[in-house]
């Protein structure tokens, strides 16, 4: 007797989706809905709001502080390329090798600061980095270094690279486990024979492990981009932009026009305006990455 499968009906596959997707327009699309209609109206919270048409977009392309602030997402975002996916790369490497020992333990350390809270991880590195009684500056004294003693969150220079350590050093874990996944895909008799021929580890990871992972790379490098292109909460928590606006984001100066300043319609015209740009960013990296050839 032959066996029927099961195959629900179209009514129970509709009963199945409706929740999901009503909760992504709750969540996501109604906001956005949202937000471009308030980007119109010139609106201070209350109950009055003044239509401006496409005034707050023609004082966006002209804000200053606005594109300094996009700078500074691009600034870290390409640091965290290089470091969170670069320095996460090379651990996947050492994974596949014999030389590294109890790499479950180290998968789960390197992996642990991911699930910690971005204010947590802001905070310890706030006391870190403080020039009087942070453990950076105690270390440089102590091995006789004294003179790269540095304000590291209170310098303009600084503080954009400073700030972007926290952000690298908390998501390698989250990169490393994507490349993981994608390294133990790859049969072991690619490794082996890579072995036989003589490939040591360097050439092995160039020529082997590269080219096998680099399909994983891209979309490693776009789920960076968009995830640095929205950062607010490490930076909020160490420097809240500054000094000065030094270390000022999108997501900071759109938190400070709709909260702070209360200009709550030009802060809408903002997270619109870091939708877009974030958008354009991650197509054109597609495109330089060969995204378009499939």
């Amino acid at each position: 007797m032959e066996r029927q499968l099961f195959k629900p009906s179209s009514r129970v596959f509709i009963a199945y989706l409706s929740l999901p997707v009503l909760w992504y327009l709750f969540v996501v699309v109604v906001p956005l809905v949202l937000a471009i209609r308030y980007s119109l109206y010139e609106w201070s919270g209350g109950p009055k709001m003044r239509f401006v048409g496409l005034s707050n977009y023609i004082q966006l392309i002209h804000d200053y502080d606005f594109w300094f602030s996009f700078k500074n997402n691009l600034i870290i975002t390409l640091l965290c390329i290089i470091g969170q996916i670069g320095i996460a790369f090379i651990l996947a490497a050492l994974m596949t090798t014999r030389v590294l020992k109890f790499k479950e333990f180290h998968r789960t350390v390197i992996f642990l600061p991911v699930v910690l809270s971005p204010v947590v991880i802001g905070f310890i590195w706030m006391l870190m980095y403080n020039q009087q009684i942070g453990i950076l500056n105690w270390v440089l004294r102590a091995i006789g270094l004294g003179s790269l003693v540095r304000p590291w969150l209170d310098d303009p220079k600084l503080v954009i690279y400073s700030v972007s350590v926290p952000l690298i050093w908390q998501y390698i874990g989250f990169y490393l486990v994507i490349l993981m996944a994608s390294l133990q895909s790859i049969p072991k008799e690619i490794f082996e024979a890579a072995e036989i021929d003589g490939a040591d580890g360097f050439k092995r990871t160039i020529y082997v492990i590269l080219p096998l992972l680099s399909d994983t790379l891209k979309v490693s490098i776009m789920l960076c981009i968009a995830g640095n292109m929205k950062v607010f909460d490490h930076i909020y928590v160490m420097t809240g932009g500054g000094p000065g606006k030094s270390s000022m984001v999108m997501a900071q100066y759109a938190y400070n026009n709709s909260f702070i300043m209360f200009k709550l319609g030009y802060g809408a015209t903002i997270s619109v305006g870091i939708l877009v740009l974030s958008l354009a960013i991650i197509l054109l990296s597609r495109r330089l990455m060969g995204g378009s050839e499939k």
